[in-house]
């Protein structure tokens, strides 16, 4: 949770359902008050319109925690680039390339030229090939000019206009916008993405590389998605990944295949996958610590200086918007945000003044929660019944949002006993936070797929998340002196 950034919908299964819990409930519920952490430019007069391609930008940062700024990554990146250009159609373009700060699988293109790759997709590449297989295919849709095309057939120049009035004004609803939008990131469609795959995979050949790399990634990608399905899916739509608005279905697998197929066979063209391992070394895997980060059902945010546990059987997620946690029967959900509240306004009168609709008034009480002065309600909805908590830290206000299908005094103990967990971090402790990293290593003569997944620093998993990682099928063996990607602490 960035410090009050509301740039994201709610758009998958997890998020869909606490959108559904904490909107379609019957208890209406208004996300006010977020600041936004990124700084926007302010600006006036004529220079409130800067170009579409600039706005877009920025709108791009916002939703995707900024810029990632690894020196050796942004070389090797640049140099693929290159190599790809002077190989396409047009080798007259220039492009820019931006890696973002987030673990998000995703890869996107501006008409201009501006090419933006997520460091959550450089970490699941596993060589240079796969890697310019993704690049390849953003350049394909700028040289077929398919976001224009579809901006055209949309017109959407008002719907341009508006969002650009959000971004320079509201931050947080520009940023929204962006995920609700399909103005340049997302819904090709399917005749688009299958042309962006044919040019891709010929310029990827023609440069050098090897063709079958799209083929490689796609299966991973789809592996990666299975992935994080069975271990309960993520809530945060900046990861909405790749697969969203470019869908990696086995036909889509098949036709990379017989694209790649048209060039060379199999064993062909350059993969450069040590020299591609190696710039991963020590590359922020996963949740970025500035923006907090969730551990199985602890969330911590050392910059803003807290901690709390949801309830057993929860899994969280952080978004930029607010902290999302299910349970894992789906019966019950928590919602944990940042607003700012008038210091004259009490937290009980806040609770009752329509930011959440059908509290039960008998039910406001002032209370404290780890020393802090806090209040609480019931509220309920056709379906769901909600405990509410209103906990003044610092100059905000963090609103936790418990909801249940069915709330028993069980229930709702449970619910108190979580919001008990939210304390203020020592200086210390919010020093000793550290982000996950990818490692490479060499495997040994004695290694085995399953010794090195025990290895992983993640919580749930571990096997299936080592071989997707590595690009490894349920049947791969490792090869003594060959390298993989650990995730350490």
């Amino acid at each position: 949770m960035a410090r009050g950034v509301t740039s994201r919908s709610e758009g998958t299964a997890r998020g869909a359902l606490i959108t559904l819990v904490l909107l379609l409930a019957g208890c209406s519920y208004v996300p006010d008050g977020h600041k936004v952490s990124l700084p926007i430019p302010k600006v006036t007069g004529e220079a409130r319109r800067p170009p579409v391609a600039e706005r877009e930008h920025v709108r791009i940062l916002v939703s995707y925690g900024g810029v990632y700024e690894n020196a050796r990554l942004q070389s090797l990146i640049e140099k693929t680039v290159e190599r790809l250009v002077a190989a396409s159609e047009r080798p007259d373009l220039k492009y820019k390339v931006t890696i973002l700060n987030s673990p998000a699988i995703n890869a996107f293109a501006l008409p201009n030229g501006q090419l933006y790759i997520t460091r959550g997709l450089v970490a699941l590449a596993n060589d240079e090939a796969e890697l310019a297989s993704v690049l390849a295919h953003e350049i394909g849709h700028v040289i077929a000019h398919h976001a224009a095309i579809r901006e055209e057939q949309a017109k959407q120049a008002a719907i341009i206009s508006h969002v650009v009035n959000d971004v320079l004004s509201d931050p947080q609803t520009g940023a929204l916008a962006l995920a609700k939008s399909k103005l340049t990131l997302a819904a090709f469609s399917r005749a688009q993405e299958f042309e962006a795959d044919g040019i891709g995979v010929g310029i990827s050949a023609r440069a050098g590389y090897d063709p079958f790399g799209a083929s490689r990634f796609l299966a991973d990608m789809q592996r990666n998605a299975e992935v994080k399905t069975a271990a309960g899916g993520n809530a945060d739509p900046r990861a909405v990944d790749f697969l969203s608005g470019h869908p990696a279905t086995p036909e889509r697998v098949k036709n990379a295949l017989a694209n790649a197929r048209q060039f060379s066979g199999p064993g062909s063209g350059e993969r450069d996958g040590a020299e591609y391992l190696d710039s991963l070394d020590g590359t922020v895997y996963g949740e970025d610590p500035s923006e907090g980060f969730a551990r199985g059902r602890r969330f911590v945010h050392p910059k803003l200086g807290f901690t709390f546990t949801a309830p057993p059987g929860f899994a969280l997620d952080n978004t930029a918007q607010a902290v999302l946690g299910l349970k894992d029967n789906g019966d019950e959900a928590v919602r944990l945000d940042l607003v700012s509240v008038p210091a004259q306004q009490s937290l009980s009168d806040y609770l009752k003044s329509g930011w959440m609709e059908n509290i039960d008034p008998a039910s406001v009480e002032e209370i404290t929660v780890s020393g802090f002065p806090a209040a609480t309600a019931n509220a309920n909805g056709e379906n769901w019944s909600f405990r509410l908590y209103a906990v003044r830290f610092g100059s905000d206000v963090y609103r936790f949002i418990y909801a249940a299908k069915n709330k028993t005094a069980q229930v709702d103990r449970a619910f108190r006993e979580s919001v008990s967990t939210f304390r203020r971090m020592s200086l210390k402790e919010s020093e000793q936070v550290r982000p996950l990293r990818l490692k490479i290593v060499s495997v040994g003569a004695n290694d085995t797929v399953e010794k090195l997944a025990r290895h992983m620093a993640v919580s749930d998993y571990k096997l299936e998340r080592f071989r997707v990682l590595n690009g490894l099928s349920a049947t791969d063996r490792l090869k003594p002196g060959e390298k993989v990607k650990l995730v350490v602490e």
